[in-house]
């Protein structure tokens, strides 16, 4: 079975799943260790470990590169978050055929102007037209080489202050569209606006939410409202620069090593989980 198949059924199963985000192919490997059945490719994340802001700096060949190379390490579905397609429907159309043909099991696309600006970011946050992000979701719905590739609409009409009225005008023309599932943002604090948009959305299609800000809201009130796919978006980017903030200020400190051993990886950890040993086994079959 396909990786995109694997995650249409997911999203499609009525069920609520979590998946937590990747920025490269050791933090992949590490999520698919600790047994998620999925990866968020995170444009945020992966724009930060490549030391830019998250408002399109990195080019989606960069943002790609580095998607496939998550791909490559894991062997479960990765959703790759294209921000708002990097362009115009001419650009989706080349990230979604380069995506679905490398084995990308789908692309989330939010209605967001190029270049985009991140949801958190305190301002105006420009959406697109209607029209145009409609042509958006035709133009990737028709350039996927694999037919169970998914395509998820993000709407931000929550995030740009609209409200939720506005967001399910949005969401149903997206729905029209094609769109495949969903993505409905906020920032709210109570994630009140998340359920009342699921409980007028109807399940008329799955939803996608990343409760970044509303962590405690429940999961089961989550998948009353409809909810099939929940991002943890950004947490392990932002647990690497907590770690590595602390290792370099005490060796600093320490002005040496000697005593930080203890609070990091060992080399074995590491050879562990990139499956040396399984480079050992393959010599034995192929030779030097």
């Amino acid at each position: 079975m396909s990786y995109a198949k694997r995650f249409r059924r997911s999203l499609l199963d009525g069920k609520l799943e979590l998946i937590l985000e990747a920025h490269n192919g050791m933090s992949a490997r590490i999520v698919e260790e600790a047994g998620f059945s999925a990866i968020w490719a995170s444009g945020l994340s992966i724009a930060s470990a490549l030391g830019v802001r998250d408002c399109n700096e990195a080019s989606w060949s960069q943002i790609v590169e580095v998607a496939q190379s998550i791909h490559d390490a894991v062997s479960i579905p990765i959703l790759f978050d294209g921000d708002s397609g990097f362009g115009n429907f001419n650009n989706v159309r080349h990230v979604v055929k380069r995506l679905s043909h490398y084995g990308i099991a789908g692309i989330s696309l939010e209605d967001k102007l190029f270049p985009k600006m991140n949801s958190f970011i305190a301002g105006a946050q420009a959406l697109s037209s209607v029209d145009e992000y409609c042509g958006k979701i035709k133009a990737a719905q028709d350039s996927k080489c694999d037919c169970n590739f998914t395509v998820i609409a993000r709407t931000e009409a929550l995030i740009a202050g609209l409200g939720v009225e506005a967001a399910l005008k949005r969401a149903e023309c997206y729905h029209e569209a094609g769109a495949d599932g969903i993505f409905i943002h906020s920032k709210a604090v109570d994630g009140l606006d998340v359920l009342e948009f699921g409980r007028q959305w109807g399940k008329r299609s799955p939803l996608v939410v990343a409760p970044t800000t509303y962590m405690d809201t429940p999961l089961a009130l989550l998948e009353q409202a409809g909810v099939s796919i929940y991002i943890c978006a950004n947490h392990m980017m932002r647990a690497s620069i907590h770690a590595m903030r602390k290792v370099a200020g005490q060796i600093r400190k320490d002005n040496g090593i000697s005593a930080i051993d203890s609070d990091i990886s060992s080399l074995e950890e590491v050879f562990s989980l990139l499956d040396y040993d399984e480079l050992k086994a393959a010599e034995r079959i192929y030779g030097q």
